[in-house]
């Protein structure tokens, strides 16, 4: 059997954080809208989950249109069964992480971030899946004392730490 394994960049804005993950059943988009507004009150987010058989519709849902939007296109361009993409704006994924995480059909998280990031799915057939993600850049050396109290400080103002 031969596969193509494609590279699709993630389109969004710099201050957009996204979760992208794999689940198991239509009604995740309405358990993943549920999870958000539960974990982050008033959060901005959109949901696009792709349905894998019978209609295999984009289904899409969220609290901002231009979000929703956002999921949508990546979602059309990330293309495999499955798959949801949740984009968020003015909250992070560690915000959301442990709620997404629990709904019952979520399988797996492949990535959290707000990086620049690259989605590597393998094509064979009708049939596309999510191999891996490309996630931001390679490390440039090792925090020295200076970076570790950066850290703290934003973590801090972040208001994760006392």
């Amino acid at each position: 059997m031969d596969f193509e394994l494609k590279a699709i960049a993630i389109q969004k804005e710099e201050d957009i954080n996204f979760v992208l993950g794999q689940s198991h059943f239509i009604k995740t988009v309405e358990d993943l809208y549920e999870a958000m507004v539960n974990a982050v009150p008033n959060a901005r987010f959109g949901v696009a989950f792709c349905e894998a058989s019978v209609k295999r519709l984009i289904r899409v849902t969220g609290t901002d249109d231009d979000l929703m939007d956002l999921a949508r296109q990546n979602a059309l361009a990330i293309g495999a069964g499955h798959s949801f993409i949740i984009m968020m704006r003015g909250c992070f994924p560690i915000n959301g992480l442990k709620a997404i995480k629990s709904v019952p059909e979520v399988c797996s998280i492949y990535c959290a971030t707000a990086n620049p990031a690259t989605v590597i799915v393998a094509e064979m057939g009708e049939s596309r899946g999510i191999m891996g993600v490309l996630d931001g850049q390679v490390p440039l050396g090792v925090e020295k004392e200076g970076d570790v109290l950066e850290r703290r400080e934003l973590l801090r103002r972040f208001g994760y730490k006392l």
